[in-house]
């Protein structure tokens, strides 16, 4: 049997993309991982998703299919397996839950519909491309106990958020904020009951240092390899 722990990454590969050429770096690091991509396409059906530790869904908008990569958030949510999701991660982690769980089925991201009805995601007030900023980790998080430290400095690149205007319709259902920026605005949640479901704004897999978040997912990979194997032996 493989012993590497299989991370799927959902998103549409490029070169150019900086993170794309960082994530499978940032989790080897950690440990022995194997890093197959998963085309947004691909992951609208169930069979591609099948046989991973572990999922991340990883930066890179406009998604060659939105329905895929919402799809392969709910699929980690409802076999609770473990799941990262940052930048256009955490953009798509917020309405497949809003979608999903709290029934808001009009949620939108404005970037793709931009006369959206309810657009959840919509333009931040200050785009955020290649800044650093504080995060404040709030207690009780993955994210505060992986950090270990009330706040860390982060890297963006992004110019969509969660639009505050619909927070208190997502929060008290299993979901909840997990970090805040200096003006309160959110930049991570995480779910409540879940072994491991964080997702972030920022994007960890840029900083210099091996990031402590990542390396929390790739042993909560681990430990559901491990829950498996012993199941199934």
């Amino acid at each position: 049997m493989n012993s590497a722990i299989r991370v799927g990454l959902i998103g549409d590969y490029r070169d150019a993309q900086r993170a794309h050429q960082a994530i499978p770096k940032a989790l080897q690091a950690v440990s022995e991982v194997e890093c197959v991509w998963i085309p947004t396409e691909s992951a609208e059906t169930e069979a591609s998703l099948a046989g991973f530790d572990g999922f991340w869904c990883v930066p890179g908008m406009p998604y060659r299919s939105a329905a895929g990569a919402i799809n392969a958030i709910r699929h980690a949510r409802t076999t609770r397996t473990p799941f990262l999701g940052t930048s256009a991660g955490f953009q798509y982690a917020v309405l497949e839950f809003a979608r999903n769980v709290v029934g808001l089925r009009n949620a939108e991201h404005q970037k793709t519909h931009p006369k959206a009805e309810m657009p959840l995601i919509s333009p931040l007030p200050t785009a955020l491309a290649g800044v650093r900023a504080r995060v404040h980790l709030l207690p009780g998080s993955h994210l505060r106990r992986a950090y270990d430290a009330p706040h860390t400095t982060e890297e963006y690149h992004c110019s969509f958020g969660l639009n505050g205007k619909y927070r208190r319709l997502l929060e008290g259902k299993e979901l909840y904020v997990a970090a805040i920026d200096d003006q309160q605005h959110i930049r991570a949640v995480e779910l409540d009951g879940h072994p491991f479901f964080v997702a972030t704004l920022f994007q960890p897999e840029l900083r210099e240092t091996a990031s402590p978040i990542i390396r929390e997912f790739v042993h909560a990979c681990a430990r559901r390899k491990n829950a498996v194997v012993k199941a199934a032996g």
